[in-house]
C-alpha cells in the first residue's frame, strides 16, 4: 500500500483506547463479546436466529445456497414482503409510536406514525398500480428528501415493484442513464427540492431526461416548492390528484426471499455505472440486525437521524429499511447543515432530543472548520450513541466529534461498509467493544474479512493490504443489472480461486491492521474516488470533461483533502490554440457538474500541453496524484516523456486552485 498513510503509523504509537461506557454496556442490545464466537461457529444459525426476528409468510428451507457462487442464494423458499416487517406488523400494538419526525429547510415540519405511514404506502401502491406498475416492473425515483420518499420506496416494495433511486444532486444525463438500464416505468419525482435556500429544480431536469428515456411511461410528480413546471398530458400527473383517493389498505404482494428489492446505481472504474442488485430477505435481516446492534436501538425511548439522503445506500438501509423493520423512531431533515445558520443540525438534535446520530466524516470535518461555537450553543445532552459513514474519519475529527459532539460521554461506531455489501460490515458494538480514533475496529459478527497482499495471502498483524470479505453475507449484492460477467470481473476475480471453490469478494479498498486486529481503512486502491462518502469514476469524469469541444485530452486523479476526503484535480490538455484560463476553468467546472452532477466538478484544473504517458500510452495518474498532493515523485523512468511531468508541477504550483 502506499506510505501516504504514514500518519495512521504514529497513531498507532499514541495507545488512545476508549472502552465502553458502563452505563452502555450494562444495558447494550449486545452486552458480550460471545456472540463473535457463537457466529463464527454456526454461522447459518446464527443468521437464522436473526432472520426469524422479521415477519415471514413461508418460513425458508436452506439458510444459504452457495452452490453456484458467487451467485448467493439466501433464506432459499422463504416468502415475505419486506413492508409487512416494517409496517404491518406494528400496527396492533406501535401505530400511533412515530415512525419519522420530519422537518423541511424552511422550517415546515410533520409527524408521522407507523398507521399514517402505512395507510399513505398503500395509497401510493394503490396508485401506482392503477399506472400500470406490477410486481417486477422497475420504478425510479429522483426526489428530495421529503416524506413522499420513503413512503415511495415503500410503495414499490409492497407491489414487489423494485425502486431504483437516483440522488437528487445527480444530473439529467445520470438520471436518463439509469432509468434506461433499469428500463424503468414509472418514474416518481418532485416539482422542485429546497438546498440552501434555493429549489433545485427536479422536474425540469427530470424533463430533460424522460425526452431520451422510451421505457417511462408515467411521472407522478409531488408538490413541494410550488415552482412553476410543466406537465406532459396523459405522462405526468400530480401526486396530490391520485394518491389521497386512493385506499388506505393494500395487500402485500408476496415475493421470495431472492427477489429484487431495489437496484441502485455506483460508479464503477468504466464510464457506465453499476447497477447494484439487492433482494427481499437476506438485505433485510442483515439491515435491521445491523441497525439494532451497532446503534444499540432501544426502540422504546430512542430517536434516531442518519443524516444521509435516501439517495445513497446509507439511507436505503439505516433511514428507511432497518429502522423501520427495528421500529424506531427517526428523524429526517430535507435541507442542507448550514440554513438557515450553520448549527441547524444541532437545533434538530435539541428538538428532537435525538439519542442516536450518524453523519459523515465530510460533515464532521465540515463542523470542526465553522468552530466549536454553532455546536455548544445547544443542548445535545440527549445524544448517547454517534457514528459516522461514507469514508474513513480522520484520528483529529474523531476526537473533536467525540468531545465537541459526544460530550466525552458518547461511544462512537465508524462504520466501514459500501452499496454493494448493502449493510455495516466493519463496526464497534458499543457495548462490547473498545474503541480507538480512526479505526472502524473489527468486523461483525458473521462477517469474516481479511487484508491480503497482491497475491492473496494475508498479511501478518502490523501490515496493510487489500480489504477482502472471505466468507458470503446476507446482504450483499446479488450481481449487477444485466451483466453476470462484470460482477464476477469487478467483484470476484482478483482474489479467488474457482478452480479449488474458494471465493473471496475484493471491495476496493486498502487497510491496515494493528497489533490488535483493528481494521483502519486506507481508502479506494482503484480508479473511484471517494469524495465527501460519494464515489466518482475517474472515467465518468474524464469522459465529462472531454466532452466539452475545448478539450482533447483530460486525466482525473482523487487527492487528499482535509473536507472531503478526496477533491478531484483534473489535468487538461487543450484543442487546437485554445488557451486555458480562470473563465475556463469555471466553464468546465459548470459543464462537468451539467454532465454528471454538481459533487463531481473537480476541485483544480491544470491545463497542460502534454498528459505524462507510458510508452505503451497509458497515462501514469499515479504521478499526477503526486503532483496533486505535491509528494516526491516516484518512479518515472517508464515514461516516453519524463520532462512533462516537472513541467506540469510547475503549472500546478502557479495556478490558483478553483474552489470546490
Amino acid at each position: 500500500m502506499s506510505d501516504s498513510h504514514h500518519t495512521i503509523e504514529a497513531l498507532f504509537d499514541e495507545g488512545r483506547v476508549f472502552p465502553p461506557p458502563p452505563e452502555v454496556a450494562s444495558r447494550a442490545v449486545v452486552s458480550s463479546d460471545a456472540i463473535y464466537t457463537e457466529a463464527t461457529e454456526d454461522p447459518d444459525a446464527f443468521w437464522a436466529d436473526l432472520a426469524s426476528r422479521l415477519e415471514w409468510r413461508r418460513t425458508w428451507d436452506t439458510v444459504l445456497d452457495w452452490s453456484k457462487a458467487p451467485f448467493a442464494k439466501w433464506f432459499v423458499g422463504g416468502k415475505l414482503n419486506v413492508t409487512e416487517s416494517c409496517l404491518d406488523r406494528h400496527l396492533a400494538e406501535r401505530g400511533d409510536r412515530v415512525a419519522y419526525y420530519w422537518e423541511g429547510e424552511p422550517g415546515d415540519r410533520r409527524v408521522i406514525t407507523y398507521a399514517e405511514l402505512h395507510a399513505e404506502v398503500c395509497r401510493l401502491a394503490n396508485a401506482l398500480a392503477e399506472l400500470g406498475v406490477h410486481k417486477g416492473d422497475r420504478v425510479a425515483i429522483y426526489m428530495g428528501m421529503v416524506p413522499e420518499m420513503p413512503v415511495a420506496l415503500l410503495a414499490c416494495a409492497r407491489l414487489g415493484a423494485p425502486h431504483s433511486v437516483v440522488f437528487g444532486g445527480f444530473s439529467a444525463d445520470s438520471l436518463a442513464d439509469r432509468i434506461n438500464d433499469a428500463a424503468a416505468k414509472v418514474l416518481i419525482t418532485c416539482d422542485g427540492a429546497w438546498r440552501g435556500g434555493s429549489v433545485v429544480p427536479l422536474k425540469e431536469m427530470a424533463d430533460d431526461a424522460l425526452s431520451r428515456t422510451p421505457s417511462i411511461e408515467h411521472v407522478v410528480v409531488v408538490r413541494r416548492t410550488e415552482s412553476s413546471v410543466a406537465m406532459t398530458p396523459r405522462r405526468d400527473v400530480w401526486y396530490h390528484d391520485v394518491v389521497p383517493r386512493q385506499s388506505p389498505e393494500r395487500p402485500a404482494t408476496e415475493c421470495d426471499s431472492e427477489d429484487m428489492l431495489y437496484l441502485l446505481y455506483t460508479s464503477g472504474t468504466t464510464a457506465k455505472p453499476k447497477g447494484i442488485v439487492h433482494t427481499c430477505g437476506g438485505y433485510l435481516v442483515h439491515a435491521a440486525a445491523s441497525h439494532s446492534m451497532v446503534f444499540d436501538l432501544r426502540p422504546e425511548d430512542d430517536v434516531y437521524w442518519c443524516t444521509a439522503d435516501i439517495g445513497w445506500v446509507t439511507g436505503h438501509s439505516y433511514v428507511v429499511y432497518g429502522p423501520l423493520a427495528n421500529g424506531a423512531t427517526s428523524v429526517i431533515y430535507e435541507g442542507a447543515p448550514q440554513f438557515p445558520d450553520k448549527d441547524r443540525f444541532w437545533d434538530v438534535v435539541e428538538r428532537y432530543k435525538v439519542t442516536l446520530f450518524y453523519t459523515a466524516p465530510t460533515s464532521i470535518r465540515t463542523f470542526m472548520k465553522w468552530g466549536d461555537d454553532f455546536v455548544s450553543r445547544h443542548d445535545l445532552s440527549s445524544l448517547r450513541i454517534i457514528g459516522t459513514v461514507g469514508e474513513p474519519i480522520n484520528p483529529e475529527a474523531w476526537m473533536w466529534y467525540r468531545s465537541v459532539v459526544g460530550g466525552d460521554r458518547c461511544p462512537i461506531v465508524d462504520t466501514w461498509w459500501q452499496t454493494e455489501t448493502g449493510g455495516f460490515m466493519i463496526s464497534p458494538l458499543p457495548g462490547v467493544t473498545t474503541t480507538k480514533p480512526g479505526s472502524a475496529t473489527i468486523p461483525l459478527p458473521g462477517i469474516s474479512a481479511d487484508v491480503v497482499d497482491e497475491q492473496g495471502r494475508s498479511v501478518p498483524l502490523g501490515q496493510g493490504g487489500y480489504l477482502v470479505i472471505t466468507r458470503p453475507w446476507p446482504s450483499m449484492l446479488r450481481g449487477i443489472y444485466g451483466d453476470d460477467d462484470r460482477f464476477v470481473e469487478t467483484y470476484w476475480r482478483r482474489f479467488s480461486r474457482p478452480e479449488e471453490n474458494v471465493w473471496v469478494y475484493f471491495a476496493g479498498d486498502g487497510a491496515k491492521r494493528d497489533e490488535d486486529g483493528y481494521y483502519w481503512l486506507l481508502g479506494r486502491v482503484d480508479d473511484v474516488m471517494n469524495v465527501s462518502g460519494h464515489r466518482i469514476s475517474t472515467l465518468e469524469v474524464e469522459s465529462a470533461l472531454v466532452d466539452h469541444p475545448a478539450v482533447a485530452e483530460a486525466a482525473v486523479v482523487g487527492r487528499d483533502d482535509q473536507q472531503t476526503g478526496q477533491a478531484i484535480a483534473a489535468f487538461v490538455t487543450l484543442r487546437g490554440s485554445r488557451t486555458g484560463d480562470e473563465d475556463l476553468i469555471l466553464e468546465l467546472r459548470e459543464h462537468v457538474a451539467t454532465k454528471i452532477g454538481k459533487i463531481a466538478r473537480p476541485a483544480s484544473i491544470v491545463f497542460t500541453d502534454e498528459l505524462p504517458k507510458t510508452r505503451s500510452g497509458k497515462i501514469m495518474r499515479r504521478l499526477l496524484r503526486d503532483i496533486s498532493e505535491q509528494r516526491k515523485f516516484g518512479d518515472v523512468t517508464t515514461l516516453a516523456n519524463e520532462a512533462v511531468v516537472h513541467e506540469i508541477a510547475e503549472r500546478a504550483r502557479a495556478m490558483r486552485p478553483a474552489d470546490s
